[in-house]
């Protein structure tokens, strides 16, 4: 009896056992010719190629992909022994712009016929693309904490300049001059103050508020930034619920995004800011972007303008890209994911081109204490109740005494002395902890210590710590382009005030003014 011919050869049925396998195996198959020919496809590939191509035997089967990579098929049937993968776009109209297949094309032992396997590798380009954002991203916050301290030391010399040329008799067109440079280096600050938001390394002063509340403020001060052809529609849940935030930064971020819809709308449309809740039972979402089960108060701004295509959304998150051309820095909705992140909650975004824009905001909802039962404060706009005259604190022990000043940077060192000679202080000046170190030696505990936080070799807050070991109450000032939050310590606790730079002269004698008018007791 002649050996039977394989089934995959022309012309031979298949055998009926094997041909339910192939028909039903769950990796999308297709048997091919050496000429590119479909000689049989699998139900599964049938799904991916979609209803516009029936997979019929003997058609190219280069036909299942785009014209630009057919090429690749080509070159693949041109040496099948090499069993590399290739991708490729599916040719299917109706596939998602970033769809993706992977294919690979072997030999059939004792055939003229040729495997070939396909692949969906959408979902994991898409979660690859996303890892690979997320760790740019994380550099550049990294390079964004470490700009925005060299910058905030630069604009600390330039504020510190201004203030002290402003006291040497100039004319009156120079004191102009001079107000534009220090205008410039507060929009300056203002922009690393951005930065460092997007790093998530800015100072937040979270507390316990009622999300309502906020917004309610906020749209107040949004009706007259909005134009007439704008219709500002509120939804706020009642009733409200409790977040711990930052009121002053959570206030920014309503503003930016109620900012940027006006934006979207230049021919008017409708602005709907609202607040509700949600419980999240499990993970939604992947990678850093997920939102972690939970129960959340939730803020929502939604706006009817022109939406956003793909390849705009994808990077709406990215720090300096803006659609506005020369009229925008390309920080705001960083700065806004920034504040979110390090507030602990989340944002996600929906858009349509031509249909509009919503952002939502997570933020944990707070299930403690409210803000009644909360440590009173009083808000910065309030204004203090007149308190019965205290009577005169008495002479601290280090009065008279000098301060302790160590800065690496010496434009900061000397205005920083300067400053601090003219307010009647005496003041010993160190270029960096060693040295001020070696000048403590022998001598008495001086009247506060000013340092800088990062400095070659020991930084100030080890500067300080180890200061203290031999003098418990020192009073103590550091002072740092970067956010309280970087540190890694709470200051609040050890007695340490903190200053932000850059700041101006009188901010540097109203802080160690501060510092040591408070006792503190280890």
């Amino acid at each position: 009896m002649a050996e039977r011919s394989p089934w995959w050869r022309r012309g031979t049925p298949p055998d009926a056992a094997f041909r339910r396998l192939f028909e039903a195996a769950p990796e999308a198959t297709a048997l091919v010719s050496a000429e590119g020919l479909l000689l049989a496809a699998n139900a599964a590939l049938r799904r991916m190629a979609g209803p516009a191509l029936p997979l019929r035997d003997g058609i190219p089967a280069a036909a299942l992909l785009a014209e630009p990579d057919r090429a690749k098929l080509a070159a693949a049937l041109a040496a099948p022994q090499a069993i590399l993968p290739f991708e490729a776009r599916p040719a299917d109209p109706s596939a998602p712009e970033d769809a993706c297949w992977q294919l690979v094309l072997g030999p059939v032992e004792a055939s003229d016929a040729l495997l070939l396997r396909v692949t969906d590798v959408t979902l994991a380009r898409r979660a690859e693309a996303r890892l690979a954002g997320g760790s740019r991203l994380e550099t550049v916050g990294r390079l964004a904490g470490g700009i925005a301290h060299d910058f905030n030391n630069l604009l600390t010399a330039i504020l510190g300049g201004v203030e002290a040329a402003r006291g040497v008799g100039l004319p009156d067109a120079a004191l102009v001059e001079l107000d534009q440079v220090q205008a410039a280096a507060r929009r300056g600050a203002e922009l690393v103050k951005n930065l460092l938001a997007f790093a998530r390394q800015q100072t937040l002063l979270p507390r316990v508020v009622a999300l309502n509340e906020v917004v309610a403020g906020t749209i107040q001060l949004l009706g007259r930034s909005l134009s007439g052809r704008v219709v500002l529609e509120f939804a706020l849940e009642q009733p409200g619920r409790l977040v711990k935030v930052d009121p002053a930064q959570l206030g920014q971020v309503v503003m930016n995004l109620a900012l940027n819809a006006r934006d979207a709308m230049p021919e008017g449309g409708r602005l709907r800011i609202g607040t509700g809740h949600r419980l999240v039972l499990r993970p939604e979402g992947e990678g850093r972007a997920s939102l972690p089960p939970g129960r959340y108060a939730v803020l929502e701004v939604a706006d009817s303008g022109q939406g956003m295509p793909p390849e705009v959304m994808a990077r709406i998150f990215d720090p300096f890209f803006s659609t506005k051309g020369s009229g925008g820095t390309g920080l705001g909705l960083a700065t806004v994911q920034g504040i979110v992140a390090q507030s602990g909650g989340h944002i996600t975004v929906e858009s349509t081109p031509g249909q509009g824009t919503c952002f939502r905001i997570y933020l944990p909802r707070h299930e403690g204490e409210t803000p009644a039962e909360a440590p009173a404060r009083a808000m910065p706009a309030e204004a203090p109740e007149r308190a019965a005259p205290a009577a005169p604190a008495p002479e601290p022990a280090t009065a008279g005494r000098p301060l302790l000043l160590v800065e690496d940077e010496a434009p900061l060192r000397r205005l920083a002395e300067r400053a601090l000679t003219r307010a009647g202080h005496a003041v010993l000046v160190a270029e960096d902890a060693e040295q001020a170190l070696e000048l403590m030696e022998g001598a008495e505990q001086p009247a506060a210590l000013v340092s800088d936080v990062s400095m070659p070799g020991m930084d100030g807050l080890a500067l300080a710590r180890q200061l203290r070991q031999r003098w418990p109450g020192l009073p103590v000032l550091l002072l740092s382009g970067y956010a309280a939050s970087t540190i890694g310590s709470d200051l609040e606790s050890e007695g340490i005030l903190f200053v932000a730079k850059p700041y101006a002269p009188a901010d540097l004698l109203a802080a160690v003014g501060r510092a040591m008018s408070v006792a503190f007791v280890p």
